[in-house]
Protein backbone atom coordinates (compact mmCIF):
# COMPACT_ATOMS: atom_id res chain seq x y z
CA UNK A 1 0.00 0.00 0.00
CA UNK A 2 0.95 3.62 -0.85
CA UNK A 3 1.85 5.99 1.52
CA UNK A 4 -1.08 8.50 -0.01
CA UNK A 5 -3.26 5.17 0.28
CA UNK A 6 -2.30 4.49 3.66
CA UNK A 7 -3.21 8.05 4.97
CA UNK A 8 -6.38 7.96 2.96
CA UNK A 9 -7.31 4.49 5.12
CA UNK A 10 -6.54 6.08 8.25
CA UNK A 11 -7.58 9.59 7.89
CA UNK A 12 -11.46 7.28 6.68
CA UNK A 13 -10.62 5.56 9.79
CA UNK A 14 -10.10 8.67 12.01
CA UNK A 15 -13.54 9.74 10.83
CA UNK A 16 -14.96 6.41 12.34
CA UNK A 17 -13.43 7.49 15.56
CA UNK A 18 -10.51 4.82 15.48
CA UNK A 19 -9.36 5.87 18.47
CA UNK A 20 -5.48 4.95 17.07
CA UNK A 21 -6.17 6.22 13.50
CA UNK A 22 -5.22 9.87 14.52
CA UNK A 23 -1.68 8.60 15.99
CA UNK A 24 -1.09 7.09 13.12
CA UNK A 25 -1.89 9.70 10.92
CA UNK A 26 -0.02 12.49 12.24
CA UNK A 27 3.63 10.87 10.71
CA UNK A 28 1.52 10.70 7.44
CA UNK A 29 0.49 14.46 7.35
CA UNK A 30 2.89 15.71 9.19
CA UNK A 31 5.61 17.26 6.23
CA UNK A 32 2.25 18.26 3.94
CA UNK A 33 0.62 20.00 6.80
CA UNK A 34 4.01 21.36 7.93
CA UNK A 35 4.46 22.72 4.42
CA UNK A 36 0.80 24.15 4.84
CA UNK A 37 1.89 26.15 7.85
CA UNK A 38 5.34 27.14 6.78
CA UNK A 39 3.41 28.80 3.44
CA UNK A 40 0.80 30.51 5.99
CA UNK A 41 3.50 32.01 7.84
CA UNK A 42 5.88 33.02 4.91
CA UNK A 43 2.87 35.45 4.60
CA UNK A 44 3.53 36.93 8.02
CA UNK A 45 5.50 39.05 9.85
CA UNK A 46 8.60 38.40 10.82
CA UNK A 47 7.96 38.86 14.89
CA UNK A 48 4.77 36.63 14.45
CA UNK A 49 4.40 34.68 17.57
CA UNK A 50 3.06 31.82 16.01
CA UNK A 51 5.55 29.15 14.64
CA UNK A 52 5.04 26.62 12.34
CA UNK A 53 5.51 23.68 14.37
CA UNK A 54 3.07 25.57 16.92
CA UNK A 55 0.57 26.13 13.74
CA UNK A 56 0.13 22.74 12.45
CA UNK A 57 -0.38 20.97 16.31
CA UNK A 58 -3.21 23.20 16.84
CA UNK A 59 -4.61 22.62 13.76
CA UNK A 60 -4.02 19.09 13.90
CA UNK A 61 -5.61 18.86 16.86
CA UNK A 62 -8.69 20.64 15.80
CA UNK A 63 -9.14 18.52 12.80
CA UNK A 64 -8.83 14.98 14.77
CA UNK A 65 -11.45 16.04 17.22
CA UNK A 66 -14.16 16.87 14.64
CA UNK A 67 -16.77 14.62 14.37
CA UNK A 68 -19.28 15.92 12.13
CA UNK A 69 -16.80 15.21 9.10
CA UNK A 70 -16.26 12.28 7.32
CA UNK A 71 -12.96 12.42 5.55
CA UNK A 72 -12.97 11.31 2.08
CA UNK A 73 -8.95 10.94 1.77
CA UNK A 74 -5.57 12.54 2.31
CA UNK A 75 -6.13 15.57 -0.04
CA UNK A 76 -9.48 16.43 1.90
CA UNK A 77 -8.00 15.99 5.41
CA UNK A 78 -5.10 18.21 3.98
CA UNK A 79 -7.49 20.98 2.27
CA UNK A 80 -9.62 20.85 5.94
CA UNK A 81 -6.14 21.83 7.74
CA UNK A 82 -5.53 25.06 4.92
CA UNK A 83 -9.04 26.26 6.24
CA UNK A 84 -8.27 25.48 9.92
CA UNK A 85 -4.81 26.99 9.43
CA UNK A 86 -6.43 30.16 8.43
CA UNK A 87 -8.78 30.76 11.13
CA UNK A 88 -6.01 30.01 13.53
CA UNK A 89 -3.92 32.73 11.81
CA UNK A 90 -7.01 35.40 11.83
CA UNK A 91 -8.06 34.51 15.33
CA UNK A 92 -4.39 35.12 16.53
CA UNK A 93 -4.59 38.30 14.56
CA UNK A 94 -8.01 39.45 15.99
CA UNK A 95 -6.96 38.31 18.98
CA UNK A 96 -3.05 40.42 19.21
CA UNK A 97 -4.95 43.61 17.27
CA UNK A 98 -2.36 43.56 15.06
CA UNK A 99 -4.30 44.82 12.31
CA UNK A 100 -2.70 47.62 10.49
CA UNK A 101 -4.33 50.63 9.52
CA UNK A 102 -3.97 51.63 6.25
CA UNK A 103 -3.59 55.17 4.73
CA UNK A 104 -6.64 56.37 2.78
CA UNK A 105 -6.03 54.92 -0.93
CA UNK A 106 -3.48 52.69 -0.25
CA UNK A 107 -3.67 49.93 -2.26
CA UNK A 108 -4.10 45.80 -1.37
CA UNK A 109 -3.03 43.96 -4.45
CA UNK A 110 -3.67 40.46 -4.29
CA UNK A 111 -2.24 39.60 -7.37
CA UNK A 112 1.15 40.49 -5.72
CA UNK A 113 -0.08 38.63 -3.00
CA UNK A 114 -0.82 35.42 -4.33
CA UNK A 115 1.77 35.54 -7.50
CA UNK A 116 4.64 37.03 -5.88
CA UNK A 117 4.03 36.27 -1.98
CA UNK A 118 3.77 39.83 -0.86
CA UNK A 119 3.66 39.54 2.88
CA UNK A 120 -0.11 40.27 3.87
CA UNK A 121 0.25 39.96 7.72
CA UNK A 122 -1.37 43.87 8.18
CA UNK A 123 -4.06 42.82 5.43
CA UNK A 124 -5.43 39.60 7.08
CA UNK A 125 -8.30 40.49 8.34
CA UNK A 126 -9.19 41.96 5.00
CA UNK A 127 -8.77 38.87 3.11
CA UNK A 128 -10.54 36.92 5.10
CA UNK A 129 -13.66 39.23 5.03
CA UNK A 130 -13.52 39.50 0.93
CA UNK A 131 -12.64 35.54 1.03
CA UNK A 132 -15.96 35.14 3.15
CA UNK A 133 -18.05 37.44 0.88
CA UNK A 134 -17.29 35.14 -1.82
CA UNK A 135 -17.70 32.19 -0.18
CA UNK A 136 -21.39 33.96 0.15
CA UNK A 137 -21.47 34.46 -3.57
CA UNK A 138 -19.99 31.24 -4.75
CA UNK A 139 -18.34 28.45 -1.81
CA UNK A 140 -16.62 26.69 -4.34
CA UNK A 141 -14.55 29.61 -5.73
CA UNK A 142 -13.60 30.23 -2.19
CA UNK A 143 -12.52 26.73 -1.57
CA UNK A 144 -10.58 27.12 -4.36
CA UNK A 145 -8.52 29.72 -3.17
CA UNK A 146 -8.29 28.47 0.29
CA UNK A 147 -6.97 25.62 -1.08
CA UNK A 148 -4.70 27.19 -3.60
CA UNK A 149 -3.55 30.20 -1.97
CA UNK A 150 -3.63 29.42 1.51
CA UNK A 151 -3.09 25.48 1.22
CA UNK A 152 -0.66 25.50 -1.34
CA UNK A 153 -2.33 23.02 -3.18
CA UNK A 154 -1.61 21.94 -6.66
CA UNK A 155 -4.44 22.33 -9.25
CA UNK A 156 -5.29 18.34 -9.51
CA UNK A 157 -5.27 17.67 -5.53
CA UNK A 158 -7.70 20.76 -5.17
CA UNK A 159 -9.74 18.86 -8.26
CA UNK A 160 -9.46 15.95 -6.19
CA UNK A 161 -10.76 16.72 -3.22
CA UNK A 162 -13.40 18.98 -4.75
CA UNK A 163 -14.69 16.24 -7.14
CA UNK A 164 -14.59 18.64 -9.95
CA UNK A 165 -12.29 18.69 -13.44
CA UNK A 166 -8.59 20.89 -13.05
CA UNK A 167 -10.08 22.86 -15.84
CA UNK A 168 -12.79 23.78 -13.28
CA UNK A 169 -10.25 24.46 -10.90
CA UNK A 170 -8.75 26.73 -13.03
CA UNK A 171 -11.20 28.51 -14.19
CA UNK A 172 -12.60 29.22 -10.35
CA UNK A 173 -8.53 30.00 -9.25
CA UNK A 174 -8.74 32.85 -12.51
CA UNK A 175 -12.34 34.43 -11.59
CA UNK A 176 -12.01 34.13 -7.49
CA UNK A 177 -8.69 36.21 -7.90
CA UNK A 178 -10.06 38.51 -10.39
CA UNK A 179 -12.72 39.03 -7.73
CA UNK A 180 -11.06 39.31 -4.59
CA UNK A 181 -8.21 41.83 -6.51
CA UNK A 182 -11.83 44.06 -6.97
CA UNK A 183 -12.70 43.63 -3.82
CA UNK A 184 -9.65 44.31 -1.89
CA UNK A 185 -9.21 47.72 -4.55
CA UNK A 186 -12.46 48.62 -3.28
CA UNK A 187 -11.31 48.53 0.37
CA UNK A 188 -8.24 50.47 -0.63
CA UNK A 189 -10.67 53.51 -1.58
CA UNK A 190 -13.23 53.74 1.45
Amino acid sequence: MTAQANATAIVKAASRSDPDAAARLLPLVYDELRRLAAGYLARERADHTLQATALVHEAYVRLVDQTQVSWQNRAHFCGVAARVMRQILVDHARRRGRRKRRTPGERVSLDRALLVGKRVDEDIGLLDSALTRLAGLDARKAKVVEMRFFGGMKVKEVAEVLQISERTVADDWAYAKAWLHRELAQEAIT
